[in-house]
């Protein structure tokens, strides 16, 4: 409380100024405007194949799978899904489903059967696009396993498959005239894409976003990195994610810029060899890519002098990290983002003339157009500036809501459409935010979101498990690590870590696995009878002998996958 006659406190609340309008157009019509004024120009360069597009023959691409799905019979509001690592197709689908309204839903890479099936159902996708294998993961063979028990899927197209080519040959063949007639029925805040967000209690959460919330987020952080038709953004993040389709795909293509896949997944190396050969002036990653890449030997090597800026999210960046990627990698103007599907994602990002200590310790000031606040979790009174609490962002970029799960969304978007982070965070003086906790217990490892929730009830399924709690710890590589308590059934054999590793190998997606094992009598609990997991964390530091790591999350239990 502040003194009498004493200015009192500002409250942790901040609204994104800006100067540049919103776009109010749809995906498509915005892809129509890049191409008019830059479609001689580069738009999309794919390492692997060694295929590249310029704007006009990717809106080419698009227009022939968008009319390929028409004559397939999938019109507006139908879902597509699309389960691939990065590649070229991956994007010709994002943006022909956009130009005819179809709903794209992004399907994780990782994703094993039983994630596959309930995603398939749950949006009730009519059209499936998959690559047939990736490295281990035999896709084609998994979507006929599944495709009995998944009655709204009528059509697979795998990549590089007949039916695939017989689609693009159709496309090629049909009248264009159709598209134009079908953008006049389509309104920017139409559905536009679901993305699976895991969830709190048991299965994903299918965050529903609209041509306006991605397609203006994907312009704004584009804006606040500066680019223009020249930028050369490298993108070994996945498109599945946000951070690939929307501050990757739509930030550049909003701007005329040029995205670059390295590789169709991953590698350091492969990552390198694209920023120098394509002359990339921005790079993306997450903490633990950017410390695969600058342990490369080619980093001082190969001449990456194009590189000025890029994108860093995930997870907080350690310093020196972040000093590594501004002095040998050339990234001066870097920017850090906070956000999370639900927000399509980006709500917080730093500026090119912030400082290395904002860009470590703070996940920046709001994005233009957006507001932030920091409540109280339990009055949902708004806080003074330098006390922790709940963060909370609206605007523009707020989901839709979860598919067909109206309860769900209630309990996140409240009805002045906050949209509660989950996330507990203070507001400096300056409106520069730093992430303190998670009110719930989600882990982030290596950028990837997990609730434990979901994987204890798989690990439900374990014959000799009758209880189990998933925590995370901190490891030094992915920030956080997987742990199980179990409690087994009397007179059941030890359960190790190898061992329960191959009881969910091939059913779960590999990062959802625990690295650790910790057999109980019991958990910690409260005197209601809640089990402790704050307690459980400070205990796991003990037992993986991790005590000299700080705990960053005195929380119990947010929701999301952040960005």
């Amino acid at each position: 409380m502040s003194r009498p006659g004493s200015s009192p406190a500002l409250p942790s609340y901040a609204s994104g100024v800006s100067s540049v309008p919103l776009l109010g157009d749809t995906i498509g019509d915005n892809l129509d405007r890049t191409v008019a004024a830059h479609g001689e120009r580069d738009a999309l360069v794919d390492r692997a194949s060694n295929r590249r597009w310029t704007y006009r023959e990717l809106a080419e691409e698009v227009d022939r799978v968008a009319l390929g799905l028409l004559d397939l019979g999938i019109t507006k509001g139908d879902r597509v899904g699309v389960w691939a690592p990065n590649c070229p197709e991956w994007m010709f689908v994002q943006y022909a489903t956009a130009r005819i309204g179809a709903i794209l839903v992004n399907i994780n890479p990782a994703y094993r059967v039983h994630e596959l099936e309930y995603v398939l159902n749950q949006a009730g996708v009519r059209a499936l696009v998959a690559v047939p294998q990736f490295r281990t993961s035999d896709y084609a063979e998994m979507i006929e396993r599944v495709r009995p028990t998944c009655p709204a899927l009528t059509e697979v197209l795998l990549i590089g498959g007949e039916r695939w080519a017989e689609l693009r040959e159709r496309g090629r063949a049909a009248d264009r005239s159709r598209l134009v007639e079908i953008g006049r029925t389509l309104s920017a805040d139409d559905p536009i894409n679901i993305q699976y967000t895991s969830g709190t209690t048991g299965f994903p959460k299918g965050a529903t976003l609209s041509h306006h919330n991605i397609l203006n987020n994907g312009f704004f952080v584009g804006e606040l990195c500066g680019y223009t038709e020249a930028d050369r953004i490298c993108m070994p993040v996945p498109f599945y994610h946000c951070f690939g389709m929307v501050m990757g795909n739509l930030a550049a293509t909003t701007h005329g810029a040029c995205v670059v896949i390295p590789a169709p997944s991953f590698e350091p190396g492969a990552t390198l060899a694209a920023v120098a050969a394509e002359r990339c002036t921005a790079l993306y990653g997450v903490p633990t890519m950017f410390i695969a890449v600058l342990a490369e030997p080619a980093v001082d090597e190969l001449d990456l002098t194009s590189l000025r800026t890029g994108i860093m999210a995930g997870s907080p960046c350690p310093v020196e990290v972040m000093k590594q990627v501004i002095d040998r990698l050339g990234m001066t103007e870097v920017s850090i983002c906070y956000g999370m599907t639900e927000t399509s994602p980006v709500s917080t990002q730093t500026r090119v003339e912030d400082s290395v200590e904002r860009r470590v310790s703070t996940v920046g000031r709001v994005g233009p157009h957006l507001e932030v606040k920091v409540v109280d979790p339990e009055t949902g009174l708004t806080v003074p500036r330098g006390t922790p609490g709940e963060l909370c962002t609206r605007g523009y970029s707020v989901m839709l809501g979860y598919w067909d799960q109206p309860d769900r969304t209630a309990e996140v978007i409240d009805a002045a459409r906050w949209m509660h982070t989950g996330d507990l965070a203070v507001m400096d003086e300056a409106g520069y935010l730093s992430i303190t906790g998670r009110i719930k217990d989600m882990v982030i490892r290596g950028g990837e979101n997990i609730y434990p929730r979901e994987v204890e009830e798989f690990l439900y399924t374990h014959p000799d498990i009758v209880d189990a709690q998933v925590i995370g710890v901190p490891d030094p590589r992915y920030g956080e690590e997987l742990m199980a308590w179990v409690r087994l059934r009397e007179g059941a054999p030890p359960v190790d870590a190898d061992a329960l590793r191959e009881f969910c190998r091939g059913r779960l997606a590999h990062y959802k696995i625990p690295r650790y094992v910790h057999v109980v009598e019991q958990f910690p609990m409260t005197v209601t009878g809640k089990v402790r997991k704050v307690e459980m964390r400070r205990q796991a530091l003990d037992i993986l002998g991790l005590a000299g790591h700080a705990e960053g999350d005195d929380g119990d239990d947010g929701d999301g996958d952040k960005a």
